[in-house]
């Protein structure tokens, strides 16, 4: 539980100052005692003689109570205040008994304004780490779900509330982000996740269902040829967030692929690690937590999201291999490869999103390819896109919060690997290598009118088996602030 007070509490397991490089702290208002002042004095001569490196040390200020010292570094990327509030909640999480913890902000060396912005995205960074994903565990609950009541001390108390409520607004969208891609495939299948999308409406978010029914009249069937095998019906779901209260001409758009589950059709993947494709819907979960997130924090801009929801099973009705398909474009499709199914949920989703909405811009994410991690690991994400300025700026939100990527080429030589003998275009290219940027020259395809348009190939990143900074393992909802800070900065 967080909570935002003036005063120290009797009763708290532990208390945090900030310190300087050089080990100075603040009191301003005389909150700690002579006994405490004494003791953290003493304990910080002892971490300066030392010249201690680590960044969060600790001491006992009784027999009951603990003391923990952050070290600031003074200078230090953007996202510092965010990473160095994850490694605090990391670093406490060692100590089983401590339950409640009172932070001083007042402690913290700067000036008014910084350290309203300060212990805003420290508590940020602090509540993102503090992630657990256990609904389905059934032993030892109490302990599996306890929870740090973190109570932050500020004589700014209400600034630093109001400052905080954008970041909690976030937060909320990537725990969406990452509760949908933890979600096991027999409980979310795509007319599960309508349901769950659905419940967004009572933040003012519009939605609309599109069912087969309606998709095969629109003549959706790139996208409906990936779920023909699956039992499941395919979905194509709208969400509007109308914050510039205008009309809603050339909105901010934003496509996500939602494969809630990828055997790879009749083009089956190896059994060894199949599990992991029920993440392959974390694009379009990017997309939905990003909605959340804009509507929460009531976003002064127009935005559209729109996500395919599908699941891609092999059975006598699935699609096969040589298969030829008509998009919603007109394009023709041949699919040589069931298990490249992603990119043709996109095709018809991005000429649906352009034509019907007219954006500023579309931006694509999804789980596109084995090779982008291959290229960058799980370190960057891979950006593709015609638009120059939007790629920068896509860029420089990346650097703002460490949330990385990277950018690949595009190119005519590439295109022409995707051409097909006998139909307009081919969903894989056996021939050239370069299965990232093939893959988005594909895409590239189906956007008919030039709309700037960028694909974020995130297959490395929105699901890691090891913890990072803000992320504790698992799902991690790579994207979300992403996307927030480039609206924010450069379009709201």
């Amino acid at each position: 539980m967080l909570i935002f007070d003036n005063n120290l509490g009797k009763n708290s397991d532990a208390l945090a100052i900030f310190v300087s490089e050089k080990y100075d702290y603040k009191d301003p208002r005389g909150l700690l005692s002579k006994e405490v002042v004494s003791k953290i004095n003493s304990f910080l001569k002892i971490l300066k003689g030392k010249n201690e490196k680590d960044e969060i040390n600790s001491l006992d200020i009784s027999d009951k109570k603990k003391c923990f010292i952050i070290k600031i570094k003074k200078k230090y990327e953007k996202y510092y205040p965010e990473e160095i509030g994850g490694t605090f909640f990391s670093y406490i999480k060692n100590f089983k008994h401590i339950n409640s913890i009172d932070l001083y902000a007042d402690s913290l060396s700067e000036n008014k304004e910084r350290t309203i912005k300060f212990i805003s995205e420290f508590t940020f960074g602090f509540q993102l780490k503090s992630y657990t994903f256990n609904k389905y565990k059934t032993l030892n609950k109490d302990k599996i779900n306890k929870k740090i009541n973190f109570k932050v001390i500020t004589s700014y108390k209400e600034k630093v509330k109001k400052e905080y409520k954008y970041y909690d607004a976030i937060k909320e969208g990537v725990f969406l982000s990452r509760d949908l891609v933890s979600e096991p495939p027999n409980v979310l299948n795509p007319k599960k996740y309508t349901e769950e999308i659905k419940k967004l409406s009572k933040l003012g978010l519009k939605i609309e269902i599109l069912n087969e029914a309606k998709l095969k009249k629109m003549g959706m069937n790139s996208l409906l040829g990936v779920g023909q095998g699956s039992e499941n019906e395919t979905f194509l779901v709208v969400i509007k967030w109308n914050g510039a209260k205008n009309n809603f001409g050339k909105p901010l758009a934003f496509v996500g692929k939602g494969v809630c589950f990828d055997t790879g059709g009749i083009s089956l993947k190896p059994a060894r690690f199949m599990e992991e494709m029920k993440y392959d819907m974390g694009g379009s979960a990017v997309v939905v937590g990003l909605m959340k997130s804009l509507a929460i924090r009531k976003a002064k801009i127009n935005a559209v999201g729109v996500v395919g929801l599908v699941e891609n099973m092999p059975d006598g009705n699935a699609q096969r291999p040589g298969d030829i398909v008509k998009s919603y474009s007109g394009k023709t499709i041949e699919v040589l490869n069931t298990d490249a199914e992603g990119r043709l949920v996109l095709a018809d989703a991005l000429t649906y999103t352009e034509e019907r909405f007219k954006p500023k811009f579309i931006i694509d994410l999804a789980t596109l390819t084995g090779a982008i991690i291959m290229a960058l690991g799980e370190e960057y994400a891979g950006l593709f896109s015609n638009d120059d300025e939007l790629s920068k700026n896509i860029f420089k939100s990346s650097e703002n919060v460490n949330e990385k990527v990277w950018r690949l080429p595009l190119h005519k030589n590439y295109d022409k690997l995707m051409d097909s003998p006998i139909a307009d275009v081919q969903n894989i290219n056996y021939a050239g290598g370069a299965g990232s940027i093939t893959a988005a020259q594909f895409l590239q395809r189906f956007i008919l009118n030039k709309t700037p348009w960028a694909h974020l190939d995130i297959a490395g990143m929105a699901f890691s088996k090891k913890a990072a900074n803000l992320n504790p393992g698992g799902a991690t909802g790579f994207g979300v602030r992403l996307l927030n800070n480039l609206i924010k900065e450069f379009y709201e």
